[in-house]
């Protein structure tokens, strides 16, 4: 029966310490929590004059190495196995076109608010997915409706996005005026805020897709389609030029200008208090004057940024689309806002192309 015994804490001791040497030189895995042998619930065995010790700490504490280990293991192994999931753009080949500033943005737009005046173009006429660019439409519409701000709405399950899967601190079941949901809409990107906006619009959700649709064309946005009021849809699709003007029309209405430009929302919703934030954190630097803006991502759309700013004396209209890397579309901005201040007279002007031009949904 000794035997048994020592045998049983002989094993448990090699695979402690054949866990220690496996998970060491694991390159970025959760660090292994070393076997701490603790002084209560010790078995003790003497044999040939030699005391072996196992603990219950050591057991569970090898358990706990095992499970983080090999949790970090199977994440990396997935994630090679599985490469992310290239934008339209990408496959379309616009991040081969090379420009002065080195954008990570395969399209970008910079003009002149007053005088319409080109400074900067890159694939400025590609068809793209918008993401939640979608959204600025979203709040055209709905503030030129003249809907009463201060009519309560619920969040319903027919908001919740079962295009992507994505989540939303808004439960069903919530209830907000239509003035807080156009401010999380617009302001922190909130999707079922937007969809709740659209299915709540006189006439249901189909009405409200074909006044973006008609105002987009009003607009002379004849490069844009919507399919939807959330920007989930890879088939809302627009170019920076169309985007452009839907900046420079959204900025004329002064609320859309304080929503999309508020840094922070609070919302009570039931007994709590929600805090909600501006998805663009340049909203909050001073070395920026932003009068309007509005941020997009899926996958398919890759980071997108449009914005009205003041550089250099000048109003200007930026479109970013299908940049790489999540802070890249703000370190776009960063770099034409420096480009801009380094030459304000802005002699020259810059236009790249790629071979791509247009890309079907």
């Amino acid at each position: 029966m000794s035997n048994q015994i020592l045998n049983r804490a002989l094993k448990i001791v090699g695979f402690v310490a054949l866990l220690a040497a496996f998970a060491g030189p694991a390159a970025n895995a959760a660090p292994a929590k070393r076997a701490v042998v603790k002084k209560p619930h010790v078995a003790k065995i003497v044999t040939s004059k030699k005391i072996v010790s196992i603990s219950k700490g050591a057991q569970v504490s090898a358990r706990k190495s095992m499970r983080f280990t090999t949790a970090a293991r199977r994440t990396r192994i997935v994630q090679a196995v599985i490469p992310a999931k290239p934008s339209f753009g990408q496959i379309a080949g616009l991040h081969s076109a090379q420009d002065p500033l080195d954008l990570k943005s395969s399209v970008a737009l910079v003009i002149d608010q007053d005088t319409r005046e080109v400074l900067f173009s890159k694939n400025d006429h590609a068809v793209l997915p918008i993401a939640s660019l979608t959204k600025l439409m979203t709040g055209v519409i709905i503030s030129g409706a003249k809907l009463p701000l201060d009519e309560v709405i619920t969040v319903t399950q027919d908001d919740v996005d079962t295009e992507k899967g994505s989540r939303s601190r808004l439960k069903v079941g919530t209830t907000l005026t239509r003035g807080e949901l156009l401010h999380l809409a617009l302001m922190s990107s909130e999707n079922r805020a937007a969809h709740a906006l659209g299915r709540t619009y006189p006439g249901g959700l189909p009405t409200f897709v074909q006044l973006m649709n008609a105002k987009a064309k009003m607009l002379g946005m004849n490069d844009t389609s919507y399919v939807e009021p959330t920007g989930l849809s890879s088939r809302n699709q627009s170019s920076a030029q169309d985007l452009a003007t839907l900046v420079n029309a959204a900025h004329g209405d002064p609320m859309l200008r304080e929503l999309s430009t508020s840094t922070g929302y609070q919302v009570e919703v039931g007994s709590r208090t929600l805090q909600f934030n501006n998805t663009n954190r340049l909203v909050k630097n001073p070395e920026w004057d932003i009068g309007l803006q509005k941020t997009g991502y899926i996958s398919e759309a890759g980071q997108c940024l449009v914005m009205q700013t003041k550089i250099a004396g000048r109003k200007l209209i930026m479109v970013f689309l299908d940049s790489a890397g999540k802070l890249s579309r703000l370190g776009d901005a960063e770099r034409v806002r420096r480009w801009v201040e380094s030459s304000p007279v802005m002699d020259q002007k810059v236009k790249i192309s790629a071979s791509a031009k247009s890309v079907a949904g």
